[in-house]
């Protein structure tokens, strides 16, 4: 299963769960039974006749957090071979069936748990539900079929890795997370996958497929009747059993830090994070809104709205807090021009800052709450989707009764909860980032290691790698530069902070961090506060063009 950056961001919005209708702010679900079996599973069901079909879900937990050390993927190659041979049926034999009654099964992985889906014309219900038990509960795995999976993982992995968007992420994760439940991707790796067995495959179900470990959805055309007569007494007969204890909670990295991967490709894949929260975080819903507005939002957010529509550096642009049962990542990821990603990740850094200084506006607010609380009915608007939905709510213990508290939750955030989650869980000073892009072409192929600048109030030309003079009025002339602001960058320093960031010999400093810089004299009165504020903002004036150069404390903070 891929883990790109796409599925990570539709991960995060499907973790909302909001609930809304013009009406009432809550939308009128069908109504949802909870069912918990002697065995200790967990069934909810949720009836609808719109539609002749039934859809059953069942949650396992045991996802790729759940992998041993070295055997990474584990989870993923037992929940696919599920579907790989039972002691009654061939994985072929399976398939066939499924394709003759037109009903579809699937069985997955993700980094929490491992799901196993049906979906099957009600009049073919019994049927389906044969298959959907036999593939639950006598899976075989057998070995000729598991090595099949094994070539065919290992193939996706390696076009997984020759994607630049799909490395960046991968080398985003393993460098954020030192330890705990994700960071490796859910499909496993090129060293790990050959190692996993049937054997391995089969102690990780037993393990881990228990009914006391799992919940169970049912939507569509069947009764509370149905279910308790047809369904019940089959998942009735699942033995219980001991369950491995859970993860432990993750070790983030604190950075900065930067990974270049140099490839041959014409747009540079660029990810900026740090460590997210969880979904249990009291401060999910503050978050929520606040990465709205940050990079959340489309193009009603920031970063869209400075980097693509002001600038034209990158067609998508966005942000997201990875948040699950632990805490996941945050992150930026763009795409640009390779000359032009020292630029975008300056105005990514800019905005990570700026939201950080002062509280958002009215309407950016209002904009964040009415769409966070509109736009959940397009996330159940299908059997399988509301299957999935029911099963979240149970999974992060949300309790049957969110719709109702829902509109609430997100109604209570104010602008000073969202500068103060942003001033909590963004840290653009201390971000993971991530580069793959032709270096040499971007200006990012200084391999040299980050020293740290002095922690003394007055930071200096040197302290920044570079040496400016003032502007002669030819040179305002030649850039079109009216009145008497800036300063020309005369020398820069190779491995500099001010290196690094992309200033050049020849650039015009026309403000610093707002402010105008009118000669070299008051250059460093003007950078006096950086230890405080921990990143200056440059205005640079460069063949006639102005763009923001953004640099942090740390020579590779960009």
């Amino acid at each position: 299963m891929s883990v790109s950056r796409r599925f990570s961001f539709l991960f995060f919005i499907s973790l909302l769960f909001i609930l809304w209708s013009s009406e009432s702010d809550v939308l009128a679900l069908p109504v949802v039974q909870k069912s918990v079996l002697e065995n200790q599973l967990v069934i909810l069901h949720a009836e609808d006749h719109s539609l002749p079909f039934v859809t059953l879900e069942l949650l396992i937990d045991g996802g790729s957090r759940s992998d041993p050390p070295g055997l990474e993927g584990l989870a993923y190659m037992t929940a696919k071979g599920l579907l790989l041979g039972t002691s009654l049926r061939s994985a072929g034999r399976i398939n066939d069936d499924i394709d003759y009654l037109g009903a579809f099964i699937e069985a997955s992985a993700g980094r929490d748990y491992s799901t196993l889906t049906l979906r099957v014309l009600r009049k073919d219900l019994d049927k389906g539900l044969d298959i959907f038990m036999e593939v639950l509960t006598k899976p075989t795995f057998p070995d000729e079929e598991v090595g099949r999976e094994k070539e065919k993982t290992l193939a996706g992995i390696q076009a997984e890795d020759d994607q630049p968007g799909e490395a960046a992420e991968k080398a985003f994760r393993k460098s954020l997370f030192l330890t705990g439940p994700y960071g490796h991707p859910v499909n496993g790796t090129k060293e790990s996958v050959p190692k996993i067995t049937r054997d391995s495959m089969d102690h990780f179900y037993k393990s881990y497929y228990r009914p006391n470990n799992c919940i169970l959805a049912v939507s569509g055309d069947i009764s509370a009747e149905e279910v308790k007569t047809g369904l019940l007494p089959r998942f009735a007969l699942m033995p219980a059993g001991g369950v491995p204890p859970s993860s432990t909670t993750p070790v983030f990295a604190k950075g900065p830090e930067t990974i270049k991967i140099d490839r041959e490709i014409s747009q540079a894949n660029i990810i900026i994070g740090n460590e997210g929260i969880s979904r249990g975080n009291p401060d999910f819903y503050a978050v929520s809104v606040m990465n709205y507005i940050l990079g959340g939002g489309g193009f009603a957010s920031r970063l869209l709205e400075e980097i693509r529509n002001k600038r034209g550096l990158a067609y998508s642009v966005e942000s997201f807090f990875d948040a699950g049962k632990y805490p996941g990542s945050f992150q930026i990821v763009l795409q640009t021009k390779n000359a032009s990603a020292g630029e975008a990740i300056s105005l990514a850094l800019r905005q990570m800052d700026l939201i950080r200084r002062e509280p958002v506006s009215d309407k950016e607010l209002d904009g964040a709450r009415k769409y966070l609380i509109g736009s959940f009915p397009l996330l159940i608007d299908t059997q399988a989707k509301l299957t999935n939905f029911l099963l979240r709510v149970q999974y992060y213990g949300l309790g049957l009764d969110f719709s109702e508290k829902y509109p609430s939750l997100i109604k209570s955030i104010t602008k000073e909860d969202v500068l103060r989650v942003a001033r909590k869980y963004l840290h653009p000073e201390n971000y993971i980032l991530v580069v793959v892009a032709d270096l040499k072409e971007s200006g990012m192929n200084t391999a040299a290691q980050p020293r740290k600048i002095s922690g003394r109030k007055e930071i200096t030309q040197h302290d920044l790698g570079i040496t400016v003079e003032d502007i002669t009025p030819r040179r305002q002339k030649e850039l079109n530069i009216e009145g008497d602001n800036g300063i020309v960058v005369t020398a820069v320093r190779s491995d500099s902070p001010a290196d690094v960031a992309g200033v050049k010999v020849g650039d015009v400093i026309l403000q610093i961090d707002r402010k105008p810089v009118r000669s070299v004299k008051d250059f460093g009165s003007i950078i006096g506060l950086w230890e405080d504020t921990r990143i200056i903002e440059l205005l640079v004036k460069r063949q006639g063009r102005s763009f923001y150069v953004v640099i942090g404390s740390y020579l590779n903070t960009i």
